[in-house]
Protein backbone atom coordinates (compact mmCIF):
# COMPACT_ATOMS: atom_id res chain seq x y z
CA UNK A 1 0.00 0.00 0.00
CA UNK A 2 2.84 2.36 0.79
CA UNK A 3 4.32 1.78 -2.64
CA UNK A 4 1.07 2.65 -4.34
CA UNK A 5 0.78 5.78 -2.26
CA UNK A 6 4.26 6.91 -3.31
CA UNK A 7 3.61 6.14 -6.96
CA UNK A 8 0.44 8.17 -6.86
CA UNK A 9 2.29 11.09 -5.35
CA UNK A 10 4.89 10.93 -8.12
CA UNK A 11 2.34 10.83 -10.96
CA UNK A 12 0.38 13.70 -9.44
CA UNK A 13 3.46 15.80 -8.97
CA UNK A 14 4.30 15.35 -12.64
CA UNK A 15 0.97 16.78 -13.77
CA UNK A 16 2.03 19.79 -15.88
CA UNK A 17 5.07 21.77 -16.98
CA UNK A 18 4.96 25.32 -15.67
CA UNK A 19 7.19 25.29 -12.55
CA UNK A 20 10.11 22.86 -12.62
CA UNK A 21 11.18 20.43 -9.91
CA UNK A 22 13.89 17.82 -10.29
CA UNK A 23 13.10 14.15 -9.71
CA UNK A 24 15.39 14.23 -6.69
CA UNK A 25 13.38 17.15 -5.24
CA UNK A 26 10.16 15.23 -5.75
CA UNK A 27 11.50 12.15 -3.99
CA UNK A 28 12.83 14.24 -1.12
CA UNK A 29 9.42 15.82 -0.71
CA UNK A 30 7.83 12.38 -0.56
CA UNK A 31 10.32 11.10 2.00
CA UNK A 32 9.89 14.26 4.09
CA UNK A 33 6.25 15.34 3.62
CA UNK A 34 5.39 18.77 4.86
CA UNK A 35 3.01 19.33 7.73
CA UNK A 36 -0.56 19.22 6.56
CA UNK A 37 0.34 17.11 3.51
CA UNK A 38 -2.00 14.45 2.09
CA UNK A 39 -2.36 11.29 4.14
CA UNK A 40 -5.19 9.42 2.42
CA UNK A 41 -5.48 7.54 -0.84
CA UNK A 42 -8.71 9.32 -1.78
CA UNK A 43 -6.85 12.60 -1.99
CA UNK A 44 -4.07 11.01 -4.02
CA UNK A 45 -6.52 9.50 -6.52
CA UNK A 46 -8.21 12.89 -6.76
CA UNK A 47 -4.83 14.40 -7.60
CA UNK A 48 -4.24 11.79 -10.30
CA UNK A 49 -7.68 12.43 -11.76
CA UNK A 50 -7.00 16.13 -11.87
CA UNK A 51 -3.66 15.56 -13.57
CA UNK A 52 -5.28 13.38 -16.22
CA UNK A 53 -8.13 15.85 -16.64
CA UNK A 54 -5.57 18.56 -17.39
CA UNK A 55 -3.78 16.29 -19.85
CA UNK A 56 -6.89 15.33 -21.82
CA UNK A 57 -8.12 18.91 -21.84
CA UNK A 58 -4.80 20.06 -23.28
CA UNK A 59 -4.93 17.36 -25.95
CA UNK A 60 -8.46 18.23 -27.02
CA UNK A 61 -7.67 21.93 -27.16
CA UNK A 62 -4.53 21.35 -29.20
CA UNK A 63 -6.33 19.43 -31.95
CA UNK A 64 -9.52 21.52 -31.92
CA UNK A 65 -7.86 24.74 -33.02
CA UNK A 66 -7.26 25.76 -36.62
CA UNK A 67 -4.35 23.68 -37.93
CA UNK A 68 -4.58 21.43 -34.86
CA UNK A 69 -4.41 18.47 -37.22
CA UNK A 70 -3.31 20.08 -40.47
CA UNK A 71 -0.34 21.87 -38.90
CA UNK A 72 0.87 18.90 -36.85
CA UNK A 73 2.91 16.53 -39.01
CA UNK A 74 2.49 13.72 -36.46
CA UNK A 75 -1.30 13.61 -36.77
CA UNK A 76 -2.02 15.37 -40.07
CA UNK A 77 -4.64 13.42 -42.02
CA UNK A 78 -3.21 12.45 -45.39
CA UNK A 79 -4.76 10.98 -48.51
CA UNK A 80 -6.17 7.50 -47.75
CA UNK A 81 -3.70 4.79 -48.66
CA UNK A 82 -6.20 3.23 -51.05
CA UNK A 83 -6.16 6.32 -53.26
CA UNK A 84 -2.64 7.57 -52.54
CA UNK A 85 -1.56 6.47 -56.00
CA UNK A 86 -4.38 8.60 -57.38
CA UNK A 87 -3.01 11.65 -55.60
CA UNK A 88 0.51 10.97 -56.80
CA UNK A 89 -0.60 10.67 -60.41
CA UNK A 90 -2.66 13.86 -60.15
CA UNK A 91 0.31 15.77 -58.76
CA UNK A 92 2.42 14.67 -61.68
CA UNK A 93 -0.41 15.63 -64.05
CA UNK A 94 -0.49 19.19 -62.69
CA UNK A 95 -3.39 18.92 -60.22
CA UNK A 96 -1.51 19.66 -57.02
CA UNK A 97 -4.10 22.27 -55.99
CA UNK A 98 -6.95 19.76 -56.05
CA UNK A 99 -4.99 17.29 -53.93
CA UNK A 100 -4.02 19.99 -51.42
CA UNK A 101 -7.62 21.18 -51.07
CA UNK A 102 -8.79 17.63 -50.47
CA UNK A 103 -6.20 17.08 -47.72
CA UNK A 104 -7.03 20.41 -46.08
CA UNK A 105 -10.76 19.67 -46.09
CA UNK A 106 -10.28 16.37 -44.24
CA UNK A 107 -8.17 18.00 -41.55
CA UNK A 108 -10.61 20.88 -41.10
CA UNK A 109 -13.42 18.37 -40.53
CA UNK A 110 -11.38 16.60 -37.85
CA UNK A 111 -10.53 19.88 -36.12
CA UNK A 112 -14.19 20.84 -35.92
CA UNK A 113 -15.28 17.45 -34.60
CA UNK A 114 -12.58 17.18 -31.92
CA UNK A 115 -14.25 19.35 -29.22
CA UNK A 116 -16.93 16.67 -28.87
CA UNK A 117 -14.36 14.50 -27.09
CA UNK A 118 -14.06 16.72 -24.02
CA UNK A 119 -17.17 15.53 -22.22
CA UNK A 120 -16.35 11.85 -22.80
CA UNK A 121 -12.91 12.22 -21.29
CA UNK A 122 -14.37 14.04 -18.30
CA UNK A 123 -16.75 11.14 -17.77
CA UNK A 124 -13.90 8.64 -18.03
CA UNK A 125 -11.88 10.54 -15.43
CA UNK A 126 -14.86 10.87 -13.10
CA UNK A 127 -15.61 7.13 -13.36
CA UNK A 128 -12.01 6.10 -12.66
CA UNK A 129 -11.74 3.75 -9.70
CA UNK A 130 -8.84 3.23 -7.33
CA UNK A 131 -8.06 0.00 -9.17
CA UNK A 132 -7.99 1.88 -12.49
CA UNK A 133 -5.61 4.42 -10.99
CA UNK A 134 -3.31 1.67 -9.68
CA UNK A 135 -3.18 0.00 -13.11
CA UNK A 136 -2.34 3.32 -14.74
CA UNK A 137 0.43 4.04 -12.25
CA UNK A 138 1.92 0.57 -12.62
CA UNK A 139 1.50 0.48 -16.39
CA UNK A 140 3.67 1.65 -19.26
CA UNK A 141 4.21 5.14 -20.60
CA UNK A 142 0.77 5.23 -22.20
CA UNK A 143 -1.28 3.22 -19.68
CA UNK A 144 -3.63 6.17 -19.11
CA UNK A 145 -4.05 6.67 -22.85
CA UNK A 146 -4.99 3.01 -23.19
CA UNK A 147 -7.48 3.46 -20.35
CA UNK A 148 -9.10 6.41 -22.14
CA UNK A 149 -9.16 4.58 -25.47
CA UNK A 150 -10.82 1.57 -23.90
CA UNK A 151 -13.41 3.71 -22.13
CA UNK A 152 -14.19 6.15 -24.94
CA UNK A 153 -13.18 4.82 -28.39
CA UNK A 154 -16.56 3.44 -29.43
CA UNK A 155 -18.51 6.32 -27.92
CA UNK A 156 -16.24 8.85 -29.58
CA UNK A 157 -16.63 7.19 -32.96
CA UNK A 158 -20.41 7.42 -32.68
CA UNK A 159 -20.13 11.05 -31.56
CA UNK A 160 -17.52 12.05 -34.14
CA UNK A 161 -18.97 10.35 -37.21
CA UNK A 162 -22.04 12.56 -37.82
CA UNK A 163 -20.06 15.69 -36.99
CA UNK A 164 -17.27 14.71 -39.35
CA UNK A 165 -19.81 13.92 -42.06
CA UNK A 166 -21.56 17.26 -41.64
CA UNK A 167 -18.30 19.20 -41.40
CA UNK A 168 -16.88 17.39 -44.40
CA UNK A 169 -19.82 18.68 -46.42
CA UNK A 170 -19.49 22.13 -44.89
CA UNK A 171 -15.80 22.52 -45.69
CA UNK A 172 -16.17 20.98 -49.12
CA UNK A 173 -14.43 17.64 -48.67
CA UNK A 174 -16.81 15.62 -50.89
CA UNK A 175 -16.54 18.28 -53.58
CA UNK A 176 -12.76 18.34 -53.31
CA UNK A 177 -12.73 14.55 -53.39
CA UNK A 178 -15.01 14.40 -56.43
CA UNK A 179 -12.96 17.05 -58.21
CA UNK A 180 -9.77 15.14 -57.50
CA UNK A 181 -11.21 11.79 -58.55
CA UNK A 182 -12.85 13.33 -61.59
CA UNK A 183 -9.50 14.67 -62.75
CA UNK A 184 -7.96 11.27 -62.15
CA UNK A 185 -10.64 9.31 -63.97
CA UNK A 186 -10.38 11.62 -66.96
CA UNK A 187 -6.81 10.43 -67.49
CA UNK A 188 -6.32 7.53 -69.90
CA UNK A 189 -5.66 3.98 -68.71
CA UNK A 190 -6.60 4.43 -65.04
CA UNK A 191 -8.95 2.35 -62.91
CA UNK A 192 -11.66 3.72 -60.64
CA UNK A 193 -11.04 3.79 -56.91
CA UNK A 194 -13.27 4.72 -53.97
CA UNK A 195 -13.07 5.17 -50.21
CA UNK A 196 -15.52 5.85 -47.36
CA UNK A 197 -14.26 9.31 -46.45
CA UNK A 198 -16.41 9.85 -43.37
CA UNK A 199 -15.27 6.58 -41.83
CA UNK A 200 -11.65 7.23 -42.76
CA UNK A 201 -11.53 10.77 -41.37
CA UNK A 202 -13.37 9.78 -38.18
CA UNK A 203 -10.86 7.03 -37.44
CA UNK A 204 -7.88 9.22 -38.30
CA UNK A 205 -9.25 12.02 -36.13
CA UNK A 206 -9.48 9.62 -33.18
CA UNK A 207 -6.02 8.20 -33.84
CA UNK A 208 -4.58 11.72 -33.80
CA UNK A 209 -6.43 12.65 -30.64
CA UNK A 210 -5.22 9.59 -28.75
CA UNK A 211 -1.71 10.20 -30.01
CA UNK A 212 -1.81 13.67 -28.46
CA UNK A 213 -3.18 12.27 -25.20
CA UNK A 214 -0.25 9.86 -25.21
CA UNK A 215 2.13 12.79 -25.55
CA UNK A 216 0.46 14.55 -22.63
CA UNK A 217 0.72 11.38 -20.55
CA UNK A 218 4.44 11.14 -21.23
CA UNK A 219 4.79 14.70 -19.93
CA UNK A 220 2.89 13.71 -16.79
CA UNK A 221 5.22 10.78 -16.24
CA UNK A 222 8.58 12.29 -17.18
CA UNK A 223 8.65 16.10 -17.31
CA UNK A 224 9.59 18.41 -14.44
CA UNK A 225 6.33 19.56 -12.91
CA UNK A 226 4.30 22.39 -11.47
CA UNK A 227 1.48 22.88 -9.02
CA UNK A 228 -1.21 24.70 -10.91
CA UNK A 229 -4.29 24.12 -8.74
CA UNK A 230 -5.09 24.05 -5.03
CA UNK A 231 -5.74 20.30 -5.13
CA UNK A 232 -2.43 19.54 -6.77
CA UNK A 233 -0.66 21.73 -4.21
CA UNK A 234 -2.35 19.74 -1.47
CA UNK A 235 -1.38 16.45 -3.08
CA UNK A 236 2.24 17.46 -3.44
CA UNK A 237 2.56 18.10 0.30
CA UNK A 238 4.63 21.26 0.11
CA UNK A 239 4.91 24.29 -2.10
CA UNK A 240 7.91 25.45 -4.04
CA UNK A 241 10.01 27.98 -2.28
Amino acid sequence: MKRTFVQMAIIAVLASSALALSFEDIMKGLREPAAGGPTDETTMVSGLKEALAVGTENAVKSVSQIDGYFGNQMIKILVPEKIRKVADILRMAGYQKEVDEFILSMNRAAEKAAPRAASYFKDAVREMTFEDAARILNGGDTAATQYFRGKTQEKLYVAFYPVVSARMNEVGAPRAYKDMMGKYESLPFVSKESVDLDHYVTNKALDGLFYMIGQEEKKIRTDPAARVTDLLKEVFGKESR
